[in-house]
């Protein structure tokens, strides 16, 4: 009997990426995952006033900071939650405000520079040569970090896209790519265009249904693709007074897993909308994600002989 731990959607969080690391010791797992929208979206100013007060502005308030260890403080508690901070004065400020591109590539430089941070502290925690250990971008990440990741290769860690590789002698397809959303991120593609990547990794599989589907999309018309529903202005729409669900995930990949019907699906992307479905006879999963509290999510797969035994999700 072996077991994997699959995850998603860390989004930066330094604290969730601790806790992953910590998962062999918790779970007696043999192959790790963190699948999916690996980086953060947002840059914090904490803003030297010139009279030995730093301000910043995160989790919906001012915070005034006197001393170097409340600076200290500050920065790791906004790293943890996911994004990143820049020590800099009023000056500084509107020198970004005028220039959006500088901006993003400051962050581009942050996003590698913790990514590569990440990366080494996994090489020194985990045991690379006993447990499988997949790190893998989402439709939210810069192509920029597929480098990143792929630079450690020689040192144990697995670059899973655009091929098939082995999870406890399993062979497994993985697609970074999502349907279109509203954010217009890096990695999108129609229905016509899921379709055909599914269809050309799907091709590289000597057998589908004894293989794992590691699709960042969840299937459409699930329990693991239900979100709010969002009015032109990207707002949620309210029905009687609570928020409309609806599916937003691909028809790509529910019809891809009706037609293969592989061991298991592994899904994220849609954070709210975690669990377990079917489509079939496949199980398929999506841990969802509550990073910005700093929990980590996960499915626990426990596979034999190349079939899959039993699933649940854990948290903590």
């Amino acid at each position: 009997m072996a077991k994997l731990f699959f995850s998603v959607d860390v989004h930066g969080a330094s604290s969730v990426w601790r806790k992953w690391l910590r998962v062999p010791e918790l779970y007696d797992v043999d192959a790790m995952l963190l699948c999916g929208d690996l980086t953060g979206k947002s840059l914090v100013p904490i803003i030297d006033q010139g009279n030995g007060i730093h301000e910043a502005y995160y989790f919906g308030k001012n915070y005034e900071l006197e001393t170097e260890t409340e600076l200290n403080k500050m920065e790791k508690r906004i790293k943890d939650a996911g994004a990143y901070t820049l020590r800099c004065d009023k000056k500084k400020v509107e020198e970004l405000q005028r220039n959006p591109h500088q901006v993003e590539d400051m962050m581009m430089e942050m996003i590698k520079e913790r990514m590569e941070n990440w990366l080494e502290m996994l090489i020194d925690k985990i045991d690379l040569d006993k447990i499988d250990t997949i790190v893998m971008p989402g439709n939210d990440d810069d192509f920029q970090i597929d480098e990143v990741i792929k630079s450690y290769r020689d040192q144990g860690i697995t670059w899973c896209l655009d091929s098939v590789v082995e999870v406890l002698n399993i062979p497994m397809i993985s697609l970074a790519y999502v349907n279109p959303t509203p954010w217009d991120t890096p990695r999108e593609d129609k229905k016509r265009g899921m379709k055909k990547r599914i269809k050309k990794l799907v091709k590289k599989l000597d057998n589908p249904s004894n293989s794992i589907f590691n699709f960042h999309a969840p299937p459409h018309g699930t329990m693991l693709d239900l979100a709010p529903e969002l009015d032109a202005n990207k707002k949620p729409v309210t029905v009687a007074g609570q928020v409309n669900y609806v599916h937003v995930g691909s028809e790509a990949v529910t019809e891809a897993i009706e037609t293969y019907q592989p061991l298991i699906g592994l899904h994220g992307h849609i954070h709210e909308s975690y669990g377990d479905d079917e489509i079939g006879e496949t199980p398929v999963v999506n841990p969802g994600s509550e990073y910005g509290e700093g929990i980590l999510r996960g499915y626990i797969v426990e596979v034999e002989n190349g079939k899959l035994i039993n699933h649940w999700k854990v948290e903590g």
